[in-house]
Protein backbone atom coordinates (compact mmCIF):
# COMPACT_ATOMS: atom_id res chain seq x y z
CA UNK A 1 0.00 0.00 0.00
CA UNK A 2 1.62 3.26 -0.85
CA UNK A 3 2.28 5.90 1.68
CA UNK A 4 0.87 8.75 -0.34
CA UNK A 5 -2.05 8.29 -2.43
CA UNK A 6 -2.16 11.96 -3.48
CA UNK A 7 -5.21 13.01 -1.43
CA UNK A 8 -6.34 16.44 -1.52
CA UNK A 9 -6.41 18.01 2.36
CA UNK A 10 -8.80 16.55 4.45
CA UNK A 11 -11.71 18.76 4.78
CA UNK A 12 -14.98 18.72 8.21
CA UNK A 13 -18.25 18.61 7.41
CA UNK A 14 -18.45 22.94 7.80
CA UNK A 15 -15.23 24.34 6.44
CA UNK A 16 -11.97 23.90 4.71
CA UNK A 17 -9.45 23.26 7.53
CA UNK A 18 -7.94 19.76 7.56
CA UNK A 19 -9.28 17.87 9.82
CA UNK A 20 -6.75 15.94 11.90
CA UNK A 21 -9.13 13.19 13.23
CA UNK A 22 -9.82 12.29 9.64
CA UNK A 23 -7.31 12.26 8.58
CA UNK A 24 -5.94 9.67 11.32
CA UNK A 25 -8.95 7.62 10.62
CA UNK A 26 -8.17 7.06 6.99
CA UNK A 27 -4.32 6.32 8.13
CA UNK A 28 -5.78 3.33 10.26
CA UNK A 29 -8.02 2.10 7.90
CA UNK A 30 -5.24 2.10 5.18
CA UNK A 31 -3.43 0.05 8.05
CA UNK A 32 -6.25 -2.38 8.86
CA UNK A 33 -6.30 -2.63 5.22
CA UNK A 34 -2.77 -3.90 4.65
CA UNK A 35 -2.33 -6.19 7.63
CA UNK A 36 -5.93 -7.73 7.69
CA UNK A 37 -7.69 -7.68 4.46
CA UNK A 38 -5.25 -7.77 1.62
CA UNK A 39 -2.89 -10.82 2.34
CA UNK A 40 -6.22 -13.02 2.57
CA UNK A 41 -8.01 -11.74 -0.52
CA UNK A 42 -6.74 -13.71 -3.32
CA UNK A 43 -7.00 -17.18 -1.81
CA UNK A 44 -10.63 -15.65 -0.63
CA UNK A 45 -11.38 -14.37 -4.20
CA UNK A 46 -10.30 -17.96 -5.44
CA UNK A 47 -11.69 -20.13 -3.32
CA UNK A 48 -15.04 -17.96 -3.92
CA UNK A 49 -15.18 -17.96 0.40
CA UNK A 50 -17.60 -14.93 1.65
CA UNK A 51 -15.23 -13.04 4.12
CA UNK A 52 -17.25 -12.99 7.20
CA UNK A 53 -14.17 -12.61 9.41
CA UNK A 54 -13.14 -9.26 7.47
CA UNK A 55 -16.37 -8.18 8.14
CA UNK A 56 -16.46 -8.69 11.74
CA UNK A 57 -13.27 -7.17 11.71
CA UNK A 58 -13.95 -3.74 10.05
CA UNK A 59 -17.46 -3.91 11.93
CA UNK A 60 -15.24 -3.87 15.36
CA UNK A 61 -13.61 -1.04 13.92
CA UNK A 62 -16.77 1.11 13.43
CA UNK A 63 -16.00 1.27 9.65
CA UNK A 64 -19.78 -0.43 8.94
CA UNK A 65 -21.45 2.86 10.14
CA UNK A 66 -19.07 5.54 9.44
CA UNK A 67 -21.57 8.00 7.60
CA UNK A 68 -24.77 7.58 10.00
CA UNK A 69 -25.53 9.91 12.99
CA UNK A 70 -23.98 9.17 16.04
CA UNK A 71 -26.85 8.98 18.29
CA UNK A 72 -28.16 6.24 16.17
CA UNK A 73 -24.74 4.60 16.74
CA UNK A 74 -22.75 5.60 13.10
CA UNK A 75 -19.18 7.47 13.14
CA UNK A 76 -20.55 10.82 12.28
CA UNK A 77 -18.60 11.07 8.81
CA UNK A 78 -18.76 13.24 6.56
CA UNK A 79 -19.01 11.29 3.14
CA UNK A 80 -15.84 13.06 2.32
CA UNK A 81 -14.27 10.71 4.87
CA UNK A 82 -16.17 7.60 4.46
CA UNK A 83 -15.09 7.61 0.38
CA UNK A 84 -11.94 7.84 1.08
CA UNK A 85 -12.47 5.52 4.03
CA UNK A 86 -13.89 3.28 1.36
CA UNK A 87 -10.98 3.69 -0.89
CA UNK A 88 -8.27 2.90 1.07
CA UNK A 89 -10.54 -0.90 1.82
CA UNK A 90 -11.45 -1.32 -1.89
CA UNK A 91 -7.71 -1.12 -2.72
CA UNK A 92 -6.71 -3.77 -0.75
CA UNK A 93 -9.82 -6.16 -1.57
CA UNK A 94 -12.54 -4.93 -3.70
CA UNK A 95 -15.00 -7.42 -2.35
CA UNK A 96 -15.03 -6.14 1.20
CA UNK A 97 -14.91 -2.35 0.03
CA UNK A 98 -17.92 -2.87 -2.14
CA UNK A 99 -19.52 -4.96 0.80
CA UNK A 100 -19.38 -1.65 2.85
CA UNK A 101 -20.62 0.62 0.14
CA UNK A 102 -23.88 -1.83 -0.19
CA UNK A 103 -23.99 -1.98 3.06
CA UNK A 104 -24.25 2.04 3.48
CA UNK A 105 -27.00 1.73 0.15
CA UNK A 106 -29.28 -0.78 1.93
CA UNK A 107 -28.90 1.38 5.15
CA UNK A 108 -30.01 4.67 3.61
CA UNK A 109 -33.49 4.36 2.89
CA UNK A 110 -34.24 3.91 6.83
CA UNK A 111 -31.69 6.53 7.40
CA UNK A 112 -33.27 9.34 5.32
CA UNK A 113 -36.80 8.03 4.99
CA UNK A 114 -38.08 6.17 7.90
CA UNK A 115 -39.78 8.01 11.19
CA UNK A 116 -38.01 8.62 14.11
CA UNK A 117 -39.30 5.53 16.00
CA UNK A 118 -37.86 3.16 12.88
CA UNK A 119 -34.76 4.95 12.52
CA UNK A 120 -34.38 4.66 16.92
CA UNK A 121 -35.66 1.25 16.64
CA UNK A 122 -33.42 -0.72 13.79
CA UNK A 123 -30.79 1.66 12.89
CA UNK A 124 -28.48 1.12 15.73
CA UNK A 125 -27.94 -2.38 14.95
CA UNK A 126 -27.92 -2.38 11.46
CA UNK A 127 -24.49 0.43 11.77
CA UNK A 128 -23.38 -0.80 14.68
CA UNK A 129 -20.78 -3.02 13.34
CA UNK A 130 -22.50 -6.48 13.32
CA UNK A 131 -24.97 -6.76 10.68
CA UNK A 132 -24.88 -6.53 6.82
CA UNK A 133 -27.48 -5.01 4.49
CA UNK A 134 -28.44 -6.12 1.24
CA UNK A 135 -30.36 -3.65 -1.55
CA UNK A 136 -33.43 -5.66 -3.51
CA UNK A 137 -34.52 -3.35 -6.19
CA UNK A 138 -33.19 -5.18 -9.42
CA UNK A 139 -35.25 -8.14 -11.30
CA UNK A 140 -34.45 -10.65 -14.14
CA UNK A 141 -36.54 -8.10 -16.15
CA UNK A 142 -36.47 -5.08 -14.26
CA UNK A 143 -32.60 -4.40 -14.74
CA UNK A 144 -32.01 -0.66 -15.66
CA UNK A 145 -35.67 -0.21 -16.35
CA UNK A 146 -36.51 -0.60 -12.55
CA UNK A 147 -39.91 0.56 -12.70
CA UNK A 148 -40.96 -2.53 -14.55
CA UNK A 149 -40.30 -4.28 -11.72
CA UNK A 150 -43.15 -6.81 -10.69
CA UNK A 151 -42.32 -8.05 -6.92
CA UNK A 152 -45.47 -7.41 -5.19
CA UNK A 153 -46.82 -6.40 -1.94
CA UNK A 154 -50.31 -6.46 -1.02
CA UNK A 155 -51.66 -4.97 2.13
CA UNK A 156 -53.44 -7.59 4.89
CA UNK A 157 -54.39 -5.83 7.98
CA UNK A 158 -51.58 -4.71 9.70
CA UNK A 159 -49.04 -6.99 7.33
CA UNK A 160 -48.30 -6.93 3.88
CA UNK A 161 -47.70 -10.39 2.27
CA UNK A 162 -45.07 -10.11 -0.69
CA UNK A 163 -44.44 -12.34 -3.59
CA UNK A 164 -41.70 -12.29 -6.42
CA UNK A 165 -37.90 -12.41 -7.52
CA UNK A 166 -35.19 -10.36 -7.20
CA UNK A 167 -31.99 -10.63 -9.29
CA UNK A 168 -28.46 -9.81 -8.64
CA UNK A 169 -28.88 -9.30 -4.86
CA UNK A 170 -25.31 -8.85 -3.33
CA UNK A 171 -24.99 -10.09 -0.03
CA UNK A 172 -27.93 -12.64 -0.77
CA UNK A 173 -27.74 -14.92 1.92
CA UNK A 174 -25.43 -13.77 4.04
CA UNK A 175 -27.23 -10.13 4.60
CA UNK A 176 -29.27 -9.66 8.22
CA UNK A 177 -31.60 -7.16 6.07
CA UNK A 178 -32.24 -5.95 2.90
CA UNK A 179 -34.08 -2.89 1.53
CA UNK A 180 -36.50 -4.82 -0.14
CA UNK A 181 -38.49 -2.92 -3.61
CA UNK A 182 -42.07 -4.22 -4.06
CA UNK A 183 -45.49 -2.93 -5.79
CA UNK A 184 -48.37 -1.88 -3.73
CA UNK A 185 -49.83 0.25 -6.34
CA UNK A 186 -50.48 0.73 -10.51
CA UNK A 187 -47.79 0.30 -13.10
CA UNK A 188 -45.09 2.04 -13.46
CA UNK A 189 -42.81 4.10 -10.69
CA UNK A 190 -45.88 5.65 -8.38
CA UNK A 191 -46.93 1.86 -7.51
CA UNK A 192 -43.21 1.26 -6.10
CA UNK A 193 -42.85 1.34 -2.07
CA UNK A 194 -39.70 0.57 0.14
CA UNK A 195 -40.18 -1.99 2.96
CA UNK A 196 -37.02 -3.18 5.38
CA UNK A 197 -36.94 -6.98 5.41
CA UNK A 198 -34.94 -8.84 8.62
CA UNK A 199 -33.56 -11.87 6.83
CA UNK A 200 -34.87 -14.26 9.31
CA UNK A 201 -38.36 -13.49 7.88
CA UNK A 202 -40.12 -16.73 6.54
CA UNK A 203 -40.68 -17.43 2.71
CA UNK A 204 -37.02 -16.13 1.85
CA UNK A 205 -35.28 -18.05 -1.08
CA UNK A 206 -32.05 -17.95 -1.89
CA UNK A 207 -31.04 -19.04 -4.80
CA UNK A 208 -27.39 -20.34 -6.14
CA UNK A 209 -24.49 -18.23 -6.50
CA UNK A 210 -24.13 -16.51 -9.95
CA UNK A 211 -21.09 -17.79 -11.63
CA UNK A 212 -19.14 -14.69 -11.92
CA UNK A 213 -16.03 -13.47 -13.97
CA UNK A 214 -14.96 -11.99 -10.69
CA UNK A 215 -15.60 -10.68 -7.02
CA UNK A 216 -16.25 -14.29 -6.26
CA UNK A 217 -16.28 -13.86 -2.81
CA UNK A 218 -19.03 -11.46 -2.95
CA UNK A 219 -22.06 -13.63 -3.41
CA UNK A 220 -24.11 -12.56 -5.81
CA UNK A 221 -27.44 -14.39 -6.15
CA UNK A 222 -31.48 -14.47 -7.48
CA UNK A 223 -33.90 -14.40 -4.20
CA UNK A 224 -37.63 -15.77 -4.46
CA UNK A 225 -40.59 -14.20 -2.17
CA UNK A 226 -42.89 -16.84 -1.47
CA UNK A 227 -45.58 -15.35 0.91
CA UNK A 228 -43.40 -13.29 2.95
CA UNK A 229 -45.47 -11.97 5.54
CA UNK A 230 -43.79 -8.42 7.26
CA UNK A 231 -45.65 -5.76 9.64
CA UNK A 232 -47.08 -2.90 8.47
CA UNK A 233 -44.05 -0.67 10.27
CA UNK A 234 -41.72 -2.37 8.06
CA UNK A 235 -43.05 0.24 5.18
CA UNK A 236 -40.16 3.06 4.62
CA UNK A 237 -42.04 6.16 4.16
CA UNK A 238 -45.30 5.70 2.40
CA UNK A 239 -46.84 3.78 -0.17
CA UNK A 240 -45.69 4.68 -3.48
CA UNK A 241 -42.80 6.28 -2.82
CA UNK A 242 -40.46 3.71 -3.20
CA UNK A 243 -39.11 4.57 -6.44
CA UNK A 244 -38.17 8.00 -5.43
CA UNK A 245 -36.32 6.30 -2.31
CA UNK A 246 -34.45 3.67 -4.50
CA UNK A 247 -33.47 6.75 -6.80
CA UNK A 248 -31.81 8.76 -3.88
CA UNK A 249 -30.47 5.91 -2.51
CA UNK A 250 -28.68 5.07 -5.77
CA UNK A 251 -27.54 8.70 -6.21
CA UNK A 252 -25.74 8.43 -3.07
CA UNK A 253 -24.62 4.82 -4.11
CA UNK A 254 -22.68 6.04 -7.28
CA UNK A 255 -20.24 8.07 -4.77
CA UNK A 256 -19.92 4.79 -2.80
CA UNK A 257 -19.18 2.92 -6.29
CA UNK A 258 -16.65 5.97 -7.56
CA UNK A 259 -14.31 5.40 -4.36
CA UNK A 260 -14.15 1.44 -4.69
CA UNK A 261 -13.18 1.66 -8.66
CA UNK A 262 -10.31 3.73 -7.72
CA UNK A 263 -9.03 1.90 -4.99
CA UNK A 264 -9.30 -1.20 -7.41
CA UNK A 265 -7.24 1.19 -10.20
CA UNK A 266 -4.74 2.57 -7.38
CA UNK A 267 -4.22 -1.20 -6.60
CA UNK A 268 -3.61 -1.85 -10.26
CA UNK A 269 -1.27 1.18 -10.89
CA UNK A 270 0.69 0.17 -7.24
CA UNK A 271 1.69 -2.94 -8.57
CA UNK A 272 2.41 -2.04 -12.22
CA UNK A 273 4.80 0.50 -10.90
CA UNK A 274 6.72 -1.60 -8.30
CA UNK A 275 6.77 -4.45 -10.91
CA UNK A 276 8.35 -1.57 -13.43
CA UNK A 277 11.07 -0.85 -11.14
CA UNK A 278 12.50 -4.64 -10.59
CA UNK A 279 11.88 -5.81 -14.05
CA UNK A 280 14.89 -4.99 -16.55
CA UNK A 281 14.97 -4.99 -20.16
CA UNK A 282 17.61 -3.61 -22.67
CA UNK A 283 19.29 -2.81 -19.86
CA UNK A 284 17.53 -0.82 -17.71
CA UNK A 285 14.34 -1.16 -15.85
CA UNK A 286 11.37 -1.13 -17.94
CA UNK A 287 10.09 2.60 -16.19
CA UNK A 288 13.21 3.75 -17.48
CA UNK A 289 11.37 3.39 -20.73
CA UNK A 290 9.27 5.83 -22.15
CA UNK A 291 6.66 3.73 -23.62
CA UNK A 292 6.22 1.99 -20.30
CA UNK A 293 6.61 5.75 -18.38
CA UNK A 294 4.24 7.48 -20.31
CA UNK A 295 1.52 4.43 -19.70
CA UNK A 296 1.85 4.84 -15.93
CA UNK A 297 1.56 8.20 -15.83
CA UNK A 298 -1.79 8.16 -18.21
CA UNK A 299 -3.11 5.61 -15.46
CA UNK A 300 -2.29 8.16 -12.51
CA UNK A 301 -4.01 10.86 -14.43
CA UNK A 302 -6.99 8.64 -14.75
CA UNK A 303 -6.97 7.82 -11.13
CA UNK A 304 -6.36 11.58 -10.11
CA UNK A 305 -9.48 12.53 -12.34
CA UNK A 306 -11.72 9.88 -10.79
CA UNK A 307 -10.62 10.58 -7.06
CA UNK A 308 -11.42 14.68 -7.85
CA UNK A 309 -14.56 13.68 -9.10
CA UNK A 310 -16.08 11.56 -6.25
CA UNK A 311 -14.97 14.08 -4.04
CA UNK A 312 -16.75 16.81 -5.55
CA UNK A 313 -20.11 14.94 -5.51
CA UNK A 314 -18.89 14.50 -2.08
CA UNK A 315 -18.69 17.75 -1.32
CA UNK A 316 -22.17 18.56 -2.51
CA UNK A 317 -23.95 16.41 -0.94
CA UNK A 318 -22.19 17.17 2.24
CA UNK A 319 -23.11 20.77 1.80
CA UNK A 320 -26.92 20.26 1.25
CA UNK A 321 -26.48 20.78 -2.63
CA UNK A 322 -27.50 19.19 -5.59
CA UNK A 323 -25.34 16.08 -5.86
CA UNK A 324 -26.99 13.69 -8.44
CA UNK A 325 -25.34 14.60 -11.60
CA UNK A 326 -22.31 15.05 -9.73
CA UNK A 327 -23.16 11.47 -8.46
CA UNK A 328 -23.19 10.21 -12.37
CA UNK A 329 -20.04 11.94 -13.64
CA UNK A 330 -18.23 10.64 -10.93
CA UNK A 331 -19.56 6.95 -11.05
CA UNK A 332 -18.69 7.27 -14.70
CA UNK A 333 -15.35 8.84 -14.66
CA UNK A 334 -14.11 6.06 -12.14
CA UNK A 335 -15.42 2.99 -13.33
CA UNK A 336 -14.31 3.47 -17.09
CA UNK A 337 -10.45 5.01 -15.09
CA UNK A 338 -10.89 1.71 -12.93
CA UNK A 339 -11.49 -0.68 -16.64
CA UNK A 340 -8.59 1.27 -18.37
CA UNK A 341 -5.89 1.53 -15.45
CA UNK A 342 -6.47 -2.52 -14.89
CA UNK A 343 -5.95 -3.09 -18.58
CA UNK A 344 -2.59 -1.33 -18.90
CA UNK A 345 -1.34 -2.62 -15.60
CA UNK A 346 -1.99 -6.33 -17.08
CA UNK A 347 -0.21 -4.84 -20.11
CA UNK A 348 2.66 -3.30 -18.22
CA UNK A 349 3.49 -6.45 -16.90
CA UNK A 350 3.40 -8.49 -20.09
CA UNK A 351 2.78 -12.00 -19.80
CA UNK A 352 3.50 -12.27 -16.47
CA UNK A 353 0.37 -10.09 -15.73
CA UNK A 354 -1.60 -12.81 -17.53
CA UNK A 355 -1.29 -15.62 -14.84
CA UNK A 356 -3.00 -15.13 -11.37
CA UNK A 357 0.67 -14.66 -9.93
CA UNK A 358 0.51 -11.53 -10.18
CA UNK A 359 -2.91 -9.69 -9.23
CA UNK A 360 -3.51 -7.59 -12.19
CA UNK A 361 -5.73 -10.07 -13.68
CA UNK A 362 -7.97 -10.52 -10.73
CA UNK A 363 -8.07 -6.57 -10.47
CA UNK A 364 -8.80 -6.49 -14.20
CA UNK A 365 -11.61 -8.99 -14.16
CA UNK A 366 -12.97 -7.16 -10.73
CA UNK A 367 -13.09 -3.64 -12.54
CA UNK A 368 -15.25 -4.90 -15.58
CA UNK A 369 -18.64 -5.21 -13.29
CA UNK A 370 -17.79 -1.81 -11.36
CA UNK A 371 -19.38 -0.37 -14.80
CA UNK A 372 -22.42 -2.21 -14.42
CA UNK A 373 -23.73 -1.86 -11.14
CA UNK A 374 -25.41 0.98 -9.93
CA UNK A 375 -26.76 1.95 -12.79
CA UNK A 376 -24.44 1.22 -16.09
CA UNK A 377 -22.64 3.50 -17.69
CA UNK A 378 -25.30 4.18 -20.10
CA UNK A 379 -27.75 5.12 -17.95
CA UNK A 380 -25.05 7.24 -16.39
CA UNK A 381 -24.26 8.98 -19.59
CA UNK A 382 -28.24 9.17 -19.94
CA UNK A 383 -28.75 10.71 -16.66
CA UNK A 384 -25.32 13.39 -17.25
CA UNK A 385 -27.62 14.23 -20.83
CA UNK A 386 -30.82 14.67 -19.19
CA UNK A 387 -28.78 17.44 -16.75
CA UNK A 388 -27.54 19.44 -19.81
Amino acid sequence: MPVDRMFPPLLTATGPQPNTDATDLIDLVRDLAATSLMPKAAAAEEAKKFPAEAFATIGRAGLLGLPFPEQYGGGAQPYEIYLQALEELSAAWLTVGLGVSVHTLSAFPLWHFGTEAQRTQWLPDMVGGTQLGGFMLSEFDAGSDVAALQTRAVRDGDTYVINGSKAWITHAGVANFYALMARTGEAGPKGISCFLLPATTSGIEVLAPERKMGLNASPTCAMNLHDVRLPANHLIGVEGQGMAIALAALNSGRMGIAACATGLAQAALDHAVAYAKERAQFGKPIIAHQGVAFMLADMAAAIGSARAAYLDAARRYDAGRDFATAAAIAKLTATDAAMKVTTDAVQVLGGAGYTMDHPVERYLREAKVTQIFEGTNQIQRLIIARSL
